[in-house]
């Protein structure tokens, strides 16, 4: 009898300010994923209900019936979703939120139950050389706290989102903690992603020995904002297995824990790491 694959998917979306047309392109995009390529666990992007800063706190009062509307169609369909970026407004804790929000990713299995909540970390308050020039998410989002993996079957997710990608003790941190699939939800700028995005990813990715599923968005949003794409998945070799240029559509790759076991049994960095010490 043959052992059912494991399938990763990351969905790449060009997101707008309206909230039930991306709703309605997100459910679309997961529904192929499933049907097409049989995916066991769909990624979708940061800010993937909503592209537009002006309009978060009126999506954080009614994110509930999102994500109902999502854990049911989780439900549905037996896939382990995960919700890329969604504004909170309240924290992990349950504790309210005053004037600000929390950006934050959230694991349905597939009983679309949540089995996790990751808060955004590092907040993307930087200059870039582009249309839009500044950006300060701290001015919307309070920064997350804590690390966060979740476990679902053999899958041990590593949770991230977008600005993330640039600080690696925080995926070592996930490594220790028994990842072996690292989540980027990102919305990285064309400006940016061209510079930086698929290095970082493949980094990521060979330097904590697991895959990596990074969902982007990939398009022109506005007349000051574009998203450079890319979305994709790579193994822990550091190989790009499949990939989705611009624009919106997904893409799927096998995940193999025997290959992840090889791996880190020939080239035991984690434990060398741990022998070595930290210089922190």
């Amino acid at each position: 009898m043959s052992v059912p694959k494991t399938v990763l998917s990351s969905v790449q979306m060009v997101s707008s300010d309206d909230i039930d047309n991306n709703a309605l392109s997100a459910e679309k995009l997961i529904r192929r994923a499933v049907s097409e390529s049989g995916a066991s666990l769909v990624l979708l992007p940061e800010n993937f209900l909503c592209f537009s800063a002006k309009r978060y706190a009126y999506l954080a009062n009614r994110i509930d019936r999102y994500i109902h509307s999502f854990a049911s169609l989780a439900k549905e369909l037996k896939v382990n979703l995960v919700l890329g970026s969604v504004p909170l407004s309240s924290r992990s804790d349950g504790s309210a939120m005053r004037g600000k929000l929390m950006t934050s990713s959230l694991v349905l299995d597939q009983q679309g139950r949540q089995v996790a909540r990751y808060d955004k970390r590092h907040l993307f308050d930087v200059d870039v050389a582009d249309s839009q020039g500044t950006y300060r998410e701290s001015e919307t989002f309070e920064p997350g706290q804590d690390i966060v993996t979740a476990e679902l079957g053999k899958l041990k997710l590593g949770l991230s989102i977008c600005y993330d990608l640039r600080f690696p003790i925080h995926y070592q941190s996930l490594r220790d903690r028994g990842a072996n699939v690292l989540l980027v939800p990102a919305a990285f700028t064309a400006v940016t992603g061209k510079a930086h995005w698929e290095p970082l990813l493949r980094a990521r990715a060979i330097e904590n020995q697991c895959y990596v599923v990074a969902s982007n968005q990939g398009g022109q949003h506005s007349s000051t904002r574009s998203t450079w794409g890319h979305s994709m998945i790579i193994d822990p070799w550091g190989e790009i297995l499949s990939s989705l240029e611009m624009g919106e559509g997904y893409c799927s790759a096998d995940f193999d824990l025997k290959f992840v076991e090889s791996i880190r049994q020939s080239m035991p960095v984690q434990q060398h790491r741990n022998k070595a010490g930290s210089l922190a």
